[in-house]
């Protein structure tokens, strides 16, 4: 059950602006991560979970709340590139090239990750994606806590992910600490995932920018 209640909260659902979050809300959301708790968030077209993403304690409850299998990986969202060089072992020139054209936005890129990452969230494959959000909630909610956090959607696992919170499965709603409403989020597929730890760029999975957009920006060689 959550552990931490804020009275000015009906439940565990408060509503905030999509365009302009209120301050002192996404400072609550953002101290409930820092003690492992768990937010549900708007991201740029599903709501998603957010905790802690070095705390294994906070990792595993995300697991337990989707019904995740623990052989697949979370994705993290950071707010910055200092986050980013303290997480992964290296950034490959193809990685500096998407970084530079998409972000903040709808790409997720899979590095090599830094030793010190938790193989919860990696799933022991020593590889780590991450992304720099573009939703004003989800950007906010990052620049307001000193670690990366999780940007896994907030579904049961195999379930479709949700765009408004009365999509929203009881389990999670029952398990959250805190629900940022931010309405009916706009209709789009979601990131793309780009995997840089080889020699070659691959496409994970296709979402929002194009397989083409990407090796136009990054004129290298690929696996499909």
């Amino acid at each position: 059950m959550p552990e931490h209640e804020f009275s000015n909260i009906a439940g565990n659902i408060v509503k905030i602006n999509p365009t302009d979050p209120e301050n002192k809300v996404i400072k609550q959301a953002g101290g409930i991560i820092a003690k492992k708790g768990v937010v549900v968030f708007p991201a740029q077209y599903f709501y998603g979970i957010a905790v802690d993403a070095l705390n294994i304690d906070a990792l595993q409850k995300v697991f337990d709340i989707k019904q995740r299998p623990l052989t697949n990986p979370l994705l993290a969202l950071i707010k910055n590139r200092k986050q980013l060089e303290e997480l992964v072992s290296s950034i490959p020139d193809m990685a500096e090239k998407i970084m530079k054209k998409f972000w903040p936005g709808n790409v997720t890129i899979i590095f090599n990750a830094a030793a010190h990452i938790p193989s919860l969230i990696t799933a022991s494959t020593q590889k780590i994606g991450l992304r720099m959000p573009l939703h004003p909630v989800a950007k906010a909610l990052v620049n307001a806590v000193n670690s990366p956090v999780t940007g896994t959607s907030a579904n049961i696992s195999t379930r479709p992910a949700c765009n408004t919170i009365d999509q929203l499965d009881p389990d999670i709603v029952k398990n959250t600490d805190i629900i940022l409403d931010a309405g009916k989020l706009k209709t789009g597929l979601g990131s793309t995932v780009v995997d840089v730890t080889g020699d070659f760029l691959k496409i994970i999975r296709q979402g929002e920018i194009t397989k083409s957009e990407i090796l136009k920006t990054c004129q290298k060689k690929h696996k499909s």
